[in-house]
């Protein structure tokens, strides 16, 4: 007797398919922040503190385009996430990913923003990669 595929497949865990859900609309929320953080940077230099020893020496207007470019990039993916684009599980990953590696970047600037946003990027990952779509059929 050979079992089925059915049978077989990974059983999803009730969290990890919760927290796809949750991905979804943190991956929003989490690019609605990005671009707030952004829009700041843009709209008054002065805001964030100047560093001048920073290994990673961009300027904070250009930090501003980034986090700007990054929320509407992160938003977007999690706007088709909720919508059920199968694309989006993937696109979602990477972004999260993307996000992630900014806001660390971004730490001396914002350091405690940062690592909230750090940590809702690395749920979104973890929600993302831990639950089977096709245990839900």
């Amino acid at each position: 007797m050979t079992p089925t595929a059915q049978q077989t497949a990974r059983a999803a865990s009730p969290w990890a398919t919760g927290f796809a859900a949750f991905a979804s609309v943190v991956m929003t929320m989490l690019g609605s922040f990005h671009a707030i953080m952004g829009l700041a940077a843009l709209f008054n230099d002065e805001f964030f503190p100047k560093l001048p020893n920073y290994t990673f020496r961009l300027d904070v207007t250009e930090w501003g385009w980034i986090h700007v470019i990054a929320g509407a990039i992160v938003g977007w993916a999690g706007i088709s996430l909720i919508s059920g684009r199968v694309w989006a599980r993937a696109v979602g990953i990477v972004v999260a990913a993307l996000s992630a590696i900014a806001n660390f970047l971004w730490l001396p600037y914002s350091p405690v923003w940062s690592i909230i946003l750090i940590g809702l990027a690395i749920t979104v990952i973890w929600a993302l990669t831990s639950y089977d779509p096709a245990a839900l059929e």
